[in-house]
């Protein structure tokens, strides 16, 4: 966890009250590990503040407590306080800083904490952490200043100015926007997530897991779905909560470059290498030196240039178009597909061993119809709070029960992609709330379910079994059936690029 620190630095002088915030902006807007990224800040804030320990508090609306998400607990997993109960429990009741010189003569101190984790507080210090409204959402909190002596009123006025700029990134994240939602929405408590991934069921808390370790090492990472389901925002997820996260992220589109360019764009070209090369240009793998290359859509990738990539896996080193000095790269490489790259390995399409390099560590990204109902509903109201921002609408539309009805039973061919955009229509063109007429969806919403892209083979409904890519293609065609020829909205609902789209048509024989 210690690449963290580095996005967490001082911006002023400790001894300077006035200006000792965090730098954290750089981090809020990212896919970062979110208690990782606030147990870091809470070290840092401890420090700042000379502090022996720190807490941070947010509020649980529907039970109407405290919860420590983010503290020095080595003793004990969580605490919880009534508001009202306790230092933190007053802060959040009055919106009051509260500074205890001597806690064992404050009747506000609650002792049972201590009695939980064997731990003795001295001196405490807390204040209010509030939102765009000025309602409290939080408490900051320290204790025990170092060397014995007591929090002082500028030592007050520094952790209220920390926690006005804490309030403000962590408003950026996902995990305010869930905040909000579960004070719509008490039967779906807060859960765990990186920013800007929202999802509790199962299969993507087994991802969670799985980034989480991949990312700690240098390990290739193949990411497999269908199209929308956020590949690019796993892909980043693994960078930024990893050793290369201050160093470049460059992802390089396969499907959307000719399969003559994409040897250019990764490797780059010498001066004179073709007609225009006038100047010597770095590739992809250059650029990125020290950071991560994400390949988006690896089997597109023309046979001739995989033979180049695997040489990058194994050697870390290529020359450019049209050159022979060797260029050395140290780049990590987390590649994404929709298509079965193993079938393509048995039609010769994709080299094996290339397969076999580019998959040590695969995860499988569940389509949205897979991941539950919660899930959707979760996605789709943050998707609401970040369009309303997006737009600057007045107020956060209501998501109408008959329109979260009417998102539940479509099959989201596009995935989260088609939801976002989805939702964000829906806010633009809505009164204050979101009714099922404000949905951009086809009158039929439950279209028949696309075959499972990541499936070798499947039954169709007279009993025959279908080769992967016959699947692929009835569904595309059957969706553009339903746009009405139109190739835009059937792009759209698959959740794919026009240009995709068109190639696709283009091998069945149906050009523009």
């Amino acid at each position: 966890m210690d690449s963290f620190l580095a996005g967490l630095t001082m911006t002023a002088k400790p001894d300077d009250p006035s200006s000792v915030l965090l730098s954290v902006g750089g981090l809020v807007g990212q896919e970062v590990n979110l208690d990782a990224f606030l147990h870091q800040l809470v070290d840092r804030i401890a420090a700042s503040m000379q502090a022996d320990r720190g807490t941070l508090y947010l509020i649980d609306y529907p039970r109407g407590e405290l919860f420590s998400r983010a503290a020095h607990l080595p003793e004990i997993k969580q605490i919880r306080l009534k508001i009202g109960q306790g230092v933190a429990g007053a802060v959040a009741a009055n919106g009051a800083p509260v500074n205890i010189p001597s806690a064992r003569d404050e009747s506000r101190f609650n002792p049972d904490i201590d009695k939980m984790t064997g731990y003795r507080t001295t001196s405490l210090l807390a204040v209010p952490l509030r939102d765009g409204a000025g309602e409290v959402f939080g408490v900051l909190q320290v204790l025990n200043r170092l060397g014995g002596g007591r929090f002082d009123a500028e030592d007050e006025q520094r952790l209220s100015a920390i926690a006005a700029q804490v309030s403000q990134a962590l408003q950026a994240t996902s995990l305010y926007t869930e905040l909000k939602r579960a004070r719509a929405r008490p039967e779906q408590p807060v859960g765990y997530f990186f920013n800007k991934v929202i999802g509790e069921s199962a299969p993507m808390k087994a991802i969670y897991k799985v980034v989480q370790k991949a990312a700690q090492t240098d390990a290739t990472v193949l990411l497999r779905g269908e199209s929308g389901t956020g590949k690019e925002l796993f892909a980043r997820a693994v960078h930024v909560n990893s050793r290369r996260r201050d160093k470049p992220f460059v992802k390089v589109d396969c499907a959307a470059l000719p399969g003559s360019l994409i040897e250019n764009e990764l490797f780059g070209h010498e001066r004179g290498a073709f007609t225009g090369a006038e100047q010597r240009q770095m590739g992809k793998f250059e650029v990125a030196n020290g950071g991560t290359v994400f390949i988006d859509e690896l089997g597109e990738l023309p046979l001739p240039v995989q033979g180049k990539l695997l040489r990058v896996l194994q050697d870390r080193e290529f020359e450019r178009v049209g050159g022979t000095q060797t260029v050395q790269v140290d780049v990590r490489i987390v590649a994404a597909t929709h298509r079965d790259l193993a079938q393509m390995v048995r039609e010769g399409k994709f080299r094996e061993d290339l397969y076999y390099r580019i998959k040590v560590v695969e995860l499988v990204l569940p389509a949205l119809r897979d991941r539950g109902p919660e899930d959707l509903e979760r996605i789709a109201r943050h998707f609401i709070a970040t369009a309303t921002k997006k737009h600057h609408v007045e107020r956060e539309p209501k998501l109408s029960t008959a329109a979260l009805d009417r998102l539940k039973a479509y099959h989201w061919p596009g995935n989260v992609r088609e939801l976002e955009n989805c939702i964000e229509s829906a806010v633009v063109l809505c009164d204050g709330e979101i009714l099922p007429e404000h949905l951009p969806l086809p009158e039929t919403s439950r279209l028949p379910p696309p075959a499972p892209e990541l499936a070798m083979k499947v039954a169709a409904p007279t009993g025959e079994v279908l080769e992967l890519a016959e699947v692929e293609r009835r569904h595309i065609l059957s969706v553009l059936e339903r746009a009405q020829g139109n190739r835009t909205q059937a792009a759209k609902l698959l959740g794919i690029g026009r240009n995709t789209l068109g190639r696709k048509l283009k091998e069945y024989g149906l050009a523009e």
